[in-house]
């Protein structure tokens, strides 16, 4: 390799410059996606996106809603009644996002056997 070559590839520096660890690192948690993807259906409350989303317990779903909240891809909208109503929906930004991950999960849907046949492969090598 040219010393061109190895100057022209990328750095993913360990600073919020960084859009891999800035932005990915928040999308890609264990969450993030399944919470975002179940509110591409329309505006949800609490309860309803825990129930669509199995498994997460409600300090994790709050958290992951908060974090999403902040980053701008999820709106909170508070109604002042009895009992207070919160919903969520996904902001403008959050909408756009969603569209590229959505090719990410159909790849993941086509390529999940082979996958799972690489994994295997590995484990009955190691």
């Amino acid at each position: 390799m040219t010393a061109q070559a190895k100057s022209e590839k990328r750095i993913f520096h360990n600073n919020e410059d960084c859009p891999v660890r800035n932005v990915v690192s928040q999308i890609g948690d264990k969450w993030s996606m399944l919470i975002l993807f179940a509110l591409v259906d329309g505006t949800e409350r609490f309860n309803a996106l825990k129930s669509r989303v199995e498994g997460i317990s409600q300090r994790m779903l709050t958290q992951t809603l908060r974090d999403l909240e902040r980053e701008g891809y999820v709106s909170r909208t508070v109604y002042p009644e009895v009992p207070v109503r919160v919903e969520y929906c996904l902001t403008e930004m959050g909408r756009d996002l969603v569209k590229p991950l959505y090719q990410l999960v159909c790849w993941a849907e086509q390529h999940q056997s082979d996958i799972r046949l690489a994994r295997q492969a590995y484990d009955e090598r190691s």
